[in-house]
């Protein structure tokens, strides 16, 4: 009896859950990545197989996104976190024991539910709080989260070292596990259900499309993680062929931006709600776009250097910092009935953006190129980024809101 109205009981979830769940989700997106070449040849299949356990994983990753939204208004973020979880587990499992590659990345895309912890985490900051305090809270959220891309490579390599590329896998279903439990305890529903099928859910989007200031957002959010994408997708490159260094020196200078981020996901939960949702966005995109527009003046120059190309990625990092918070703070405030279809809508977006803008920058990066390419088209995403929340500021005056 005591444990239905546990069940039934709308109890907001503690903080440090929410930081837990995004950061599960993730931690399995790139614990693994220094064991790859281990797993090519542990499954006796080319690298190149291998690393499609990235690319699969993020392409049904943002798919996911686009439906976990909806499924979670209709039915709870609680039990579509649950059930996404135990799924999790089975995928987990499912990888520690596959017997040959095929099975290993099957697995391994139905690892991408866990996706859920992410898109739901704001989703649920948006059920229990105001927008400035949803900015707020998930900057918290975020900082937190932003310590796993720091950590995620070093303890998987290190585990792999030490005991095999199996080990990063049952250390997500351990840290499942041990996510699931929580999650169970001391997440009651913060939605509030609505009775429809989940075809008319989805059919809500085009409502959220409809909206200038859901696109300027959304608009915002991707053209800012897209600077940092393409920053992924090329700053190895430009660290390895470009300044010849190793891949660790180069695995530490990725920390100036991450300490960034770190600043900014502070910045933001401390001072938005003061501040304003917009405005701390306006600040975060001009953060980025003045830094990445300084670093290509330096280079124009003739400055060479790793550490003047990757220190002025701390500016990248700060501006992200205080702008993604608020930005998914202010998709979800279009239409609070729907944040979870916000939430997994603009997601998906993110994620395919990213992705996009991660390839264009390879792409860009052929033999001989320097880092210049790459640079402009950081500041080419983040000058869309401030056009974004520029017109998102003019349209709230136009419809007489705050910002």
């Amino acid at each position: 009896m005591t444990s239905t109205r546990f069940l039934d009981r709308r109890t907001p979830p503690h903080i440090a859950t929410l930081i837990l769940m995004a950061g599960l989700s993730a931690l399995t997106m790139n614990i693994f990545l220094p064991s790859l070449p281990g797993m090519a040849t542990w499954f006796g299949v080319p690298y190149g197989l291998m690393q499609l356990s990235v690319a699969l994983y993020l392409a049904l990753s943002a798919l996911l996104q686009i439906v976990i939204g909806p499924i979670s208004d209709r039915f709870g973020r609680r039990k579509v976190l649950l059930w996404s979880m135990a799924l999790f587990l089975l995928a987990t499992i499912g990888t520690l024991i596959a017997p040959d590659a095929t099975t290993f990345l099957i697995c391994r895309m139905a690892q991408a539910v866990i996706a859920s912890g992410m898109v739901l985490s704001r989703a649920i900051v948006r059920d229990m709080v105001s927008d400035e305090q949803a900015a707020s809270m998930i900057g918290y959220v975020t900082m937190g989260m932003s310590i796993v891309p720091m950590i995620g490579p070093v303890i998987g390599g290190l585990l792999d070292e030490a005991f095999g590329w199996q080990a990063n896998f049952a250390l997500l279903l351990i840290l499942g596990l041990a996510t699931l439990a929580l999650v169970w305890a001391d997440l009651g529903e913060t939605a509030t259900i609505r009775r429809v099928k989940l075809m008319d859910q989805m059919r809500t989007y085009p409502g959220l499309l409809k909206s200038r200031r859901f696109w300027g957002y959304v608009g915002c959010a991707s053209f800012t993680s897209g600077s940092f994408f393409a920053y992924l997708g090329g700053a190895p490159y430009v660290g390895n062929v470009v300044f010849g260094l190793s891949s660790s020196e180069v695995g530490l200078l990725f920390a100036i931006t991450a300490v960034g981020y770190l600043v900014g996901n502070f910045i933001a939960g401390r001072f938005s709600v003061r501040v304003g949702m917009n405005r701390m966005i306006l600040g975060g995109t001009i953060v980025c776009v003045v830094g990445l527009g300084l670093l290509v003046l330096v280079t124009l120059a003739g400055v060479h250097s790793p550490y003047v190309f990757f220190g002025f990625t701390l500016a990248l990092g700060l501006g992200n910092g205080m702008t993604l918070p608020n930005a998914n703070a202010g998709m979800l405030s279009i239409k609070p009935e729907l944040a979870g279809t916000a939430s997994g809508l603009g997601g998906a977006i993110q994620i395919g953006g990213g992705a996009a803008l991660a390839a264009l920058a390879g792409a860009l990066l052929t033999e001989g190129a320097t880092e210049l390419p790459l640079v402009l088209l950081m500041l080419a995403s983040a000058i869309l980024a401030l056009f974004s929340i520029l017109a998102v500021i003019r349209r709230a005056r136009t419809l007489g809101l705050a910002g």
